[in-house]
């Protein structure tokens, strides 16, 4: 599985592509498959993002898990304060903070 992110231009936040925009929430990113580098490069031609790139994802009931590590990370913000952790409806969440 394939999920594009990148960061809002105006706030900087975390975003991930939904399909039909950007979310703040890694679980309602949807997999792009092979889509994901032309949909990077119009998204940020229209200047909706900023440095959006493809990452690997594995899929799970509650929505993708990032793959790797950095970008568990950035889907869920802080890791030394929970309490300033997004708080995303996936109840695995907390497993995913190192």
């Amino acid at each position: 599985m394939k999920i594009l992110t990148g960061n809002d231009l105006r706030s900087g936040d975390v975003l991930w592509w939904a399909g039909d925009g950007w979310s703040r929430y890694v679980a309602q990113a949807i997999d792009v498959g092979e889509c994901g580098s032309a949909i990077a490069q119009a998204e940020e031609g229209a200047r909706r993002i900023n440095a959006p790139y493809v990452i690997d994802a594995v899929p799970t009931p509650e929505g993708p898990r990032p793959a790797h590590i950095k970008d568990r990370v950035r889907a869920l913000g802080p890791t030394v304060r929970p309490d300033l952790t997004l708080k995303p409806a996936d109840p695995l969440a907390s497993e995913w903070v190192i």
